[in-house]
């Protein structure tokens, strides 16, 4: 039975990415070596990590004036390297907080310096996007998390600021084009849209850094690791080179802007299928917060009932990955981009007859 992965992260790859990264594991780049062996100093390898960032710069359109950067620690590690390199002891960021990871990312930044919660949708359970607040000039930075996994949310437009801002894009990375003249700092976690776990992608611009006056370990430095072009120790070499396999993709189907269509169909087929259902609702409460990553359901009062019958036939389906995050509960569907409209027509098909057969 063909299983259709929904999970939120580690989550689904291409198949084709797949496929090479296996032969590579098994030889790579007729070395007669794993590229799970091979030195981080090796031609072959610096070769994949030239090729990585020149495939960020052009799938992105970053300019010399950011650093690209591959390192380790997951965006948790970013919570507090941003507000290290960026935030001193006196300076005030602004934090827009839509979820649990703004909230973690905010608790790291007060280590180092001044936050001032701009805006919050924790008062619903973080089921919107704020909007209407103001952002009071002198910040150092703005940050934002550009689309939250647990509740489902996302930024259809960014801040209204001159601000440098920083996002965590970590789930919706390499889904649709990217402002990026308008970001200080922008930093994504692979594992959901652009390979396995174990690397982050950072993008910073240089100007920002060396301001603050603090001491900064050098494993913590963003300029360190520019200098190094992110080997200042040995990176993560096999998610590194998953993650070029998974932009040459991306780059194949047309760049980030034809994943918008695709990712918007089938985010419409889902949201439809919720907003037309007796038995199912939305989390999200203003649908132009949606976010097209992660969509977000619940079972309807008086049918909570029937949740583990619902992830029973999730199951029996293929659909793997559909339970909600343990601090929200009900049902998630992950549809990064190498998610295909099949796989969310399956799981569309079972919320339908479910449906049709409880409400």
């Amino acid at each position: 039975m063909k299983i259709h992965n929904f999970s939120a992260g580690p989550a689904i790859l291409p198949a084709s990415v797949m496929e090479e990264a296996a032969a590579a594991v098994r030889e790579f780049n007729g070395m007669g070596m794993s590229i799970l062996e091979i030195s981080h100093r090796s031609k072959q390898f610096i070769a994949v990590m030239e090729e990585a960032e020149a495939l960020v710069r052009e799938l992105l359109g970053v300019s010399d004036e950011y650093g690209v950067l591959f390192l380790s620690g997951g965006a948790s590690s970013q919570f507090f390297m941003c507000a290290m390199n960026l935030l001193d002891a006196e300076d005030t960021a602004g934090y827009v907080n839509t979820g649990t990871w703004s909230t973690k990312a905010i608790k790291e930044a007060k280590l180092f310096g001044q936050v001032k919660e701009l805006a919050s949708s924790k008062d619903k359970n973080f089921s919107y996007i704020p909007k209407g607040y103001d952002i009071p000039t002198g910040l150092k930075y703005v940050h934002i998390t550009t689309n939250n996994t647990i509740y489902g949310s996302q930024f259809q437009t960014l801040p209204e600021t001159d601000t440098p801002l920083v996002g965590d894009m970590s789930s919706d990375i390499f889904s649709r084009p990217i402002p990026v003249d308008r970001f200080g700092i922008i930093y994504a976690g692979a594992q959901k849209n652009m390979g396995p776990a174990g690397v982050t992608l950072v993008i910073v611009r240089k100007d920002l850094l060396g301001k603050v006056t603090r001491a900064i370990p050098s494993m913590l430095d963003y300029r360190v690791h520019i200098e190094n072009e992110s080997s200042f120790n040995t990176p993560p070499v096999f998610p590194i080179y998953v993650s070029m396999l998974t932009m040459r993709w991306v780059k194949a189907q047309g760049g980030v802007a034809a994943m918008v269509p695709l990712n918007e169909a089938k985010a419409k087929l889902v949201y439809d299928e919720i907003d037309a259902s007796p038995l199912f609702t939305g989390v999200i409460s203003d649908v132009a917060d949606r976010s097209r990553m992660n969509a977000t359901f619940l079972l309807k009062p008086g049918y909570e009932h029937l949740d583990a019958e619902f992830l029973a036939a999730c199951k029996a389906a293929g659909c793997d990955g559909m339970k909600g995050h343990r601090s929200a509960g009900g049902y998630r569907a992950s549809i990064y981009n190498s998610m295909p409209i099949a796989s969310v027509q399956v799981l569309v098909d079972v919320m339908r007859e479910f449906a049709a057969k409880h409400a």
